[in-house]
């Protein structure tokens, strides 16, 4: 799996650094050879020539072999840069493609923390370890290669300093792989709470909560330093462990060495074997400080490997919400369906939509109206297809959305999230924005901008459309930001147009304004507007009131208000205080019943209609309590 991300890059710098430590290993092991003929001149008197001819070859041996090190580190470095930026890239293009039921299920703190100190983790690896993994094993069998022949019981020493060496690594890593594995998810509860807490500073700070958000970070900050102390406190001996080991078989070989040569009688073999010892004891700590770097990999092996788990598992993630495959043309524009549509969120019992069903047609206007946590959100969701219905159907220009592909769908959509999303940079960047660009001009930005209504601040900006936003559009307000992601969804110039809640942080003056400007001049436009407030909706063709998930009226204005009541009650309580109300107090002889015969002179002061019908269930005769202004539903006595 690895190597499967490998690109030929990488594997260029990994040849390239193979072979600087081939290199370096070979010089390194020619180093003892010398070592063992100026050990026996110098025993055996036999010249100062060759003394300072093998030590001016081993000056070289070291410097070539430091030349290699410093190619094989570099070669290293840049191949754990272009591997993490693969992992990195490929992973960020997933993100883009994740359904928002993917997104939920991982959490976005954790995808931040896999965005960034995940791939820190593994560069930091892979720059160290590259070199250990080829290093260690060649230079381990070399070197044993070298010292085969000599005395066994310097051979004896040396396995039994390997075995316990190992045995030491082995144990402990095996008590804190666990709680390695458990650092990345605490460091993701800690950027949860930095997240949080950056976020939402103002709130923070409003309710003088301090104290308590320092307390959350604090908890989940201590855990991941608990979790830390825990493991470097039984790594611990580790290192300790090894220097006496090797220092112990340094003196083992020598004890051994020194019995061995007092028991040789003849002069010269004794000279033999006292250089035969030194180059052992240099071949041994070579073998030795192989499974010592080893020892470096294996301690960061464990946060290494978590992190490649978490980037690939976000890599190889099977879509909740598998693809399409149509990218062609229906013939049909602009049309919109649900059929018996019925929606429940993972993890949840309740349907959050359940037995929807409407049509609209090209150019024509669909409002959902409902109160908090009804469906209406959801609706425009199971549209972008970021969850698919548990039974039903959802046609997008006659074709189910199950059958197109994510590029084909969404270049039909037009799309304004209930939240307005302000990226980074210019007015025009914000507005022109996908992969319609480099299609659109200047003058199509000033017209979406005008549709918006948006054009007027826009204009008093200093730099226009090159005035700068700043992360998460700061420095505009919350209307400013709803109309500029406004005009972004009118500049693609899309066949459907899903406005969620996007009216919220509008005055009325602008709310009346932008609805008319997007009936009039995108009339083509088939449009989808989720709105709380019914002054937003009444002018729309059809009308579906939810509750609880269910569809209580289908309709126009004037059909739900004399069918549906949940509509009616929502009228009443929007826009009877202050909004309808006769425009001259009734006098005594007025507030008896009147006749059937005779028409009601009380006039809504909004709509400027003088005619009247009475609520459900009263009649004209008897409306004293109550008496309904025809087209908004009610006004006081």
């Amino acid at each position: 799996m690895l190597f499967g991300y490998f690109t030929k890059k990488d594997w260029a710098y990994v040849a390239l650094c193979t072979a600087c430590i081939v290199f370096q290993v070979y010089l390194d092991l020619k180093i003892p050879e010398f070592m063992n003929e100026i050990t026996y001149a110098v025993q055996t008197g036999t010249g100062s020539e060759l003394v300072a001819r093998d030590g001016y070859r081993m000056l070289s041996c070291a410097l070539l072999s430091l030349a290699a090190s410093v190619g094989a580190g570099f070669f290293a470095a840049k191949f754990s840069a272009s591997f993490v930026r693969t992992l990195r890239q490929r992973m960020f293009a997933k993100v883009q493609e994740l359904s928002s039921q993917d997104i939920s299920e991982i959490s976005a703190a954790s995808l931040v923390t896999r965005s960034t100190n995940d791939p820190y983790q593994l560069q930091n690896f892979f720059g160290r370890s590259v070199q250990i993994l080829v290093k260690s094993p060649i230079l381990a069998v070399w070197a044993v290669l070298k010292m085969s022949g000599a005395e066994w019981q310097w051979t004896a020493i040396t396995v039994v300093g390997v075995l316990i060496i190992a045995a030491t690594i082995a144990s402990v890593m095996w008590c804190v792989m666990k709680l390695f594995r458990r650092i990345q998810w605490l460091k993701d509860d800690v950027n949860r709470e930095v997240r949080e807490n950056l976020t939402g500073s103002k709130v923070v700070r409003a309710y003088n909560a301090q104290e308590y958000r320092l307390s959350k970070f604090d908890e989940a900050s201590s855990a991941l330093l608990d979790n830390n102390v825990r493991i470097f406190s039984r790594m611990a001996p580790m290192a300790g462990i090894s220097s006496t080991v090797i220092n112990v078989m340094t003196i083992g070989i020598y004890w051994t060495g020194a019995l061995i040569i007092t028991g040789v009688s003849d002069q010269d073999d004794k000279f033999h074997l006292f250089s035969d010892m030194v180059v052992f004891s240099s071949y041994a700590l070579q073998v030795m400080s192989a499974f010592m770097m080893l020892t470096g990999i294996i301690r960061g092996f464990p946060s290494a490997k978590v992190a490649y788990g978490r980037m690939t598992d976000v890599i190889e993630r099977e879509r909740g919400v598998p693809e399409g495959d149509f990218d062609g043309d229906t013939g049909i524009g602009g049309t919109v369906e649900f059929r018996n549509v019925t929606f429940t969120y993972p993890g949840r019992r309740t349907p959050a939509l359940e037995g929807i069903s409407f049509k609209i047609e090209r150019g024509q206007t669909l409002a959902v109206l409902g109160s908090t946590g009804s469906g209406k959100s959801t609706l425009v969701k199971l549209i972008l297809r970021q969850y698919d219905p548990d039974s039903g159907q959802i046609l997008v220009d006659g074709k189910d959305v199950r059958e197109y592909t994510r590029r084909a769908l969404y270049s039909r959509l037009g799309y304004v999230p209930q939240t307005p999303v302000i990226f980074t940079g210019s007015v025009e960047y914000n507005v022109n924005f996908g992969e319609t660009a480099p299609y659109r001009t200047r003058e199509d930005v000033w017209r979406a901008l005008e549709i918006a209504q948006a054009d007027g601040f826009v204009r008093n900006l200093p730099e226009g459309l090159d005035a700068e936003l700043s992360q998460y559009g700061r420095n505009v307000s919350g209307g400013q930001k709803q109309r500029i992601t406004i005009a972004r969804a009118v500049c693609k110039d899309p066949e459907t147009l899903l406005l969620d809640d996007s009216f919220s942080a509008l005055d009325f003056k602008t709310d009346k304004a932008l609805r008319q400007a997007l009936r009039e001049r995108m009339g083509g436009t088939t449009k989808v507007v989720v709105a709380q407030r019914v002054g937003t909706v009444m002018d729309a063709d059809l009308i579906i009131v939810l509750d609880d998930g269910k569809a209580v009226g289908t309709g126009t204005h004037d059909d739900l208000m004399r069918d549906c009541i949940l509509y009616r009650d929502t009228a009443r309580a929007q826009m009877e205080e202050g909004r309808c109300r006769p425009e001259a107090r009734p006098g005594p002889a007025s507030r008896g019943p009147r006749t059937s015969g005779r028409p009601c002179t009380r006039s809504c002061a909004t709509w400027g209609s003088t005619s009247c019908t009475s609520s459900p269930g009263w009649s004209c005769r008897s409306c004293r309590p109550r008496r309904s202004c025809w087209r908004l539903g009610s006004w006081r006595r």
